[in-house]
């Protein structure tokens, strides 16, 4: 913790903090380098890519949230992402934070050109890329627009007034940033406690393909019409037990009238001789 020094106590980072930043790949930087990133980059690895100081990406994230809570109204605040990567963490920062944000395409004009009905005075200005937001950010720079940017070990630093490195070209490393900046303004706010874990996953800021979707869904579906078939139905016949021979029969209990008894072995009565003959008497007679 020696490199957070320049930071309170109270806004020191915990280790797990640390642990999901490096799991998501903040600390991942390009091939490439601009000249004004050269403070924030900590070395390179053997197959060029540059690794950036992951401490000085917490102490400007929480430089950041103290200058998005300096606004006293939220709705001052716009964050842009036209990458698609960016483009939900946007949506969750603003529904979260009060801000505003523009998820899609960045229409020109829109802080410069009063006729245009997209026409927007922020006070503040929040970009996933400065290189994507290009457009964004020269615009802001016509209108004094102070702009916080997340900025890769290539990006350009012209017209951005609080730089946070870390990587944002990936889809896990860009949700957290966000989730961890929206996270630092509910507790600078007083709205969320520091003694207790946001309530908020941060799977909310990742961004989801909808391709991927699609085709989770499809496997889930064909998973459960496997199962369905391994387990019987009720409609399959099922085998009746067998009847005990020395069981009544079933109107006997019913009806009330006793079932006769078997005849003893060796009485069978007449014979049948016996009654041949007096059958054949009885027909002569008449």
């Amino acid at each position: 913790m020696s490199s957070f020094a320049s930071l309170p106590a109270i806004l020191q980072p915990k280790e797990e903090d640390i642990q999901m930043m490096l799991s998501a790949g903040v600390h991942t930087g390009t091939r490439n380098s601009d000249s004004g990133m050269e403070e924030y980059i900590w070395r390179r690895r053997n197959d060029g890519v540059h690794i950036l100081n992951i401490g000085k990406t917490w102490e400007k994230l929480v430089l950041a949230a103290r200058v998005i809570v300096a606004i006293e109204n939220p709705e001052d605040v716009i964050a842009i992402s036209a990458r698609p990567y960016g483009q939900r963490a946007v949506l969750k920062f603003a529904h979260y934070t009060g801000a505003q944000c523009i998820s899609d395409r960045f229409t020109p004009g829109t802080f410069t050109n009063q006729i245009t009905k997209q026409f927007k005075e922020p006070r503040l200005l929040v970009v996933t890329d400065p290189r994507t937001d290009a457009q964004a950010v020269k615009e802001a720079s016509y209108v004094n627009l102070p702009v916080i940017a997340f900025c890769d070990s290539d990006s350009p630093l012209q017209f951005i007034d609080v730089a946070i490195p870390a990587n944002n070209k990936g889809k896990l490393s860009i949700g957290l940033l966000y989730w961890l900046l929206s996270r630092e303004v509910l507790r600078l706010r007083g709205t969320v406690s520091r003694g207790a874990d946001w309530d908020v996953p941060v799977d909310l800021f990742f961004h989801r393909d909808i391709e991927e979707l699609k085709k989770n869904e499809e496997e889930q579906a064909q998973k459960a019409e496997e199962v369905a078939a391994a387990v019987p139905g009720y409609e399959e016949p099922v085998a009746e037990a067998p009847v005990p021979e020395s069981a009544p029969p079933a109107g006997a209990a019913e009806t009330g009238f006793e079932t006769p008894a078997p005849a003893a072995e060796g009485d069978y009565g007449t014979s049948w001789e016996g009654d041949q003959g007096a059958a054949a008497a009885d027909a002569t007679e008449w």
